[in-house]
Formats: C-alpha cells, structure tokens, sequence
C-alpha cells in the first residue's frame, strides 16, 4: 500500500525552495510529485491541508550512550580542562556501559531523535567493557524505532593493545556486515589524534581504503590535542592524519576547533567532512570553530547532546552571531543541509530532496508562519520561527514512525521506567558501589 500525500508545501534548503503540491511514496521512496497524482486502488490519502513538509533532519555526529548520562552524579572535583572532563567524566562513563545500558541507550536516544524531526543518526560508540557486538545492540535500539543510522566503534590505546584490536574488528565486522542495510551503514570509528599510536592510524586508515567507508575521529576539539600532535609527532594534526591516510572521502572529523584555515581546506579538499557541534563546544568550554573556513563539507552534529537539530542549528547560528568571524545568514541552515549530502554517499541515494526516487524519509511541521513563507526567506523563518515542538508526523522508508506527535509501535512509558532503572544501576557502576 502506497501514501498520496496531498496538500502538502514541499520545503527545501538546498536550493532554497517551496512548493505545493502532492507526494506520492510508495516502497519507502517518493515515486511522484506533482500537482494532481490519480489513485491507485490501494493508496491511502492523507491531506496535509497545506502543512509544510520537508526531508527528515540528520545529526551527524553524536554518542547516544551519553543519553542515560542526563541528571547522573557529578565527579567529585570539578574537572579544570577538558581533557579532565574527559578523564573525570566520560571516560568513567563509558567503562561503566554493559549491553544493557547500551541498548536503552540507543532506544530512547532514537525516540527522541525522532520527535525532534531527526531520522538519521551518526553514532561514535564507545563502551571498553562491552565492545564485542556493542554496535548491534545499537542497531537494535535504532531499529525498535525505525531510523536510519551511520555507526562505529571509538578505537583508541587509551585501555591497551587488546581493547584497540576489539574496537578496530567491530568496526570491520559491522561495516562488512551492513553494506546493503537500507537503514544501516558502518564506518571506522577512532577517538582522536592523541589517544592514538602512529601504529593505529595506520590499521585504520586500511580498513577505510578496503571498504570504502572514511574514518570517523574528532579533530581538534581541545588544543590538548593539537599540541600533543606537535610535542610528540613534530606536526600539526591534520599533517598527521594525513600522513596516515585518515583524510579521505567520507571521513567525519567532529569539531574543528583549533584548526588552521589551512587544514581546513585540506580536509574539505580530501572530501571529508567537517561537523560541528556548538553546544558541546559551548558546554565544554573549548572554544568556537572557525565555520568561515569550513568550506563545502560541512555538517552539523550535536556530539551527545539530544538530536533536536533545529535547537543546535539555532544555538550555533546565534553564538557565531556574537563571534567576531560572523558567517553568512545561510551558513548554519546550509550545514543542517549538508548532513543530507553526507549520508547520500553512504547509502548512494538522493537524500535531502523530496522528489521522484528519493527516500521517503519526511517530517511534516505544524508550522503557521505570521509572515509571508517564500524560496527567498525560508532560512528566516527556519531560525525565527520553527522548532521541533512543531513536529506533528514524521515518515523514515515510507512508514510513519511518528504520528500526531506520538511515536508508532512503542510504549514510550514503559521503555522510559525501564531506562531509569538502568541508569540507576549504570550510576551506581560508575561510583564504584
């Protein structure tokens, strides 16, 4: 059975662009759009009755097993860098996951992906403790819910040779495992530049060769890891990862912060992508990224914050407002866009443009603009006006998932009593009792 979706105004970012009309999806794609679609026997008609729909966001790059970490114990000091934030906080947390928490992690991650108008996510999973077949439970999680996801597993020396090699076969395993997913694809997944030997790198970038499938590392969050680069490999970070071969197409380096416009533009010629992530870096306190050097790769992720991408793209948009490198007004909305670009060459379909063969992936918003809504001010109102409160249907393959803002097929109470008694106990781990 088949959807006309009538009635609708068709938004998209890339170009600028809105239109009436009617979608018509059939086996999870959009086989038509147009003014008048004729019915088949067995399509539903749904009538939109004018509401604007556009193509579900993506988050490209986020750790969903920071999800059960909301409200958890504070360390005992206060971390005073962030490499103590990282010691003190996420790195306990990480060695505390086990299957369990890894699952609902994931599960109630996806749900509020989801209903924020987020259908794809790209997770960086870390859990030392648990790392073999720590990404299907992911995957699990994911799929109780229906989203598409981009996954790997964080390799990194950090727990010694044994750990490094179980990150770096779960990462085989699970690209090898998933090249014709519809929903699921794999990437290398590595820490980032001062966790990892020369040795590592090395490993990494084969499997990225021989599987086609990038790297995905943060660069350059913290200067801690640029000045690493050069005390102890007498090179600037992206030299390093160069050298190694890490920077290639599909590779996704979170962050960016301290890097040169140089390196930037090395990166964006390599093909790979830049995300960046403002409320982590706010929260973090490391510092804002240079968005003016980003050039054409880059996305934007929320790196363990909650999926909501109109809330990143509008906390990043007004903090590079105040910023003495101010962008262009399209900037950030353009980024939002990217993460469509992003996870079109993974999947090698037409993501991020609702129309003939592209994924039915789709978010309808209750959106009712005081203002005239035309091709010409739609990032205007996208950052004025719209918000994931907004979300009233969302759509992934062509099966609403989310409808009437209530997820489809999930006792949403039922898996949130569940999840706080696994955080309990996951905190308790944590602390040591």
């Amino acid at each position: 059975m088949g959807f006309i979706l009538k009635n609708a105004s068709v938004i998209q970012l890339e170009p600028p662009a809105i239109e009436a009309c009617d979608l018509h999806v059939d086996a999870g794609e959009i086989i038509d759009r147009s003014k008048k679609i004729k019915r088949r026997s067995d399509d539903e008609i749904i009538d939109l009755n004018g509401a604007f729909v556009m193509p579900g966001f993506v988050c490209s790059h986020t750790h969903l097993y920071s999800v059960l970490a909301r409200g958890m114990p504070a360390p005992k000091s206060t971390p005073k860098n962030f490499v103590e934030i990282l010691q003190n906080i996420w790195w306990k947390l990480d060695e505390a996951l086990d299957e369990e928490s890894i699952y609902y992690s994931a599960l109630v991650g996806a749900m509020d992906a989801v209903k924020f108008g987020t259908t794809t996510l790209i997770d960086h999973h870390a859990s030392p403790n648990a790392i073999r077949g720590s990404l299907d439970l992911i995957k699990e999680g994911m799929s109780q819910v229906g989203l598409r996801g981009i996954l790997c597993y964080e390799t990194t020396d950090r727990g010694g040779m044994k750990r490094r090699d179980l990150g770096i076969e779960e990462n085989e395993r699970f690209v090898t495992e998933n090249t014709s997913n519809h929903h699921f694809r794999g990437t290398i997944g590595a820490h980032a530049s001062f966790t990892l030997s020369d040795d590592s790198l090395d490993r990494l970038s084969e499997l990225a060769e021989l599987y086609d499938s990038g790297v995905h590392i943060h660069l350059a969050e913290d200067k801690a890891d640029v000045l690493h680069a050069r005390a102890k490999h007498k090179m600037e970070i992206v030299d390093r990862l160069a050298k190694h071969g890490i920077l290639r197409k599909k590779s996704i380096f979170a962050h960016g912060v301290h890097c040169s416009k140089k390196e930037l533009n090395n990166v964006d010629a390599s093909g790979g992508w830049m995300v960046h992530n403002p409320r982590s870096n706010m929260n973090n306190a490391v510092g804002y990224a240079p968005l003016n050097w980003f050039g054409s790769h880059a996305a934007l992720g929320t790196d363990g914050f909650p999926a909501d991408m109109f809330e990143e793209m509008k906390c990043g948009y007004f903090r590079n407002a105040e910023s003495d490198s101010r962008t262009e007004f399209t900037r950030l909305p353009m980024m939002l866009h990217n993460g469509q670009r992003l996870v079109s060459e993974f999947f090698g379909r037409p993501f991020g443009a609702l129309k003939k063969g592209s994924p039915a992936d789709l978010v309808v918003l209750d959106y009712s603009p005081p203002t005239p809504l035309t091709s010409k001010n739609i990032f205007g109102h996208f950052i004025f006006g719209m918000n994931s409160t907004m979300v009233s249907h969302v759509m992934v393959d062509g099966k609403w998932i989310v409808w009437n803002k209530q997820l489809v097929g999930i006792d949403e109470e039922a898996v949130l009593q569940k999840a706080r008694k696994v955080a309990t106990k996951l905190w308790k781990r944590l602390n040591g009792k």
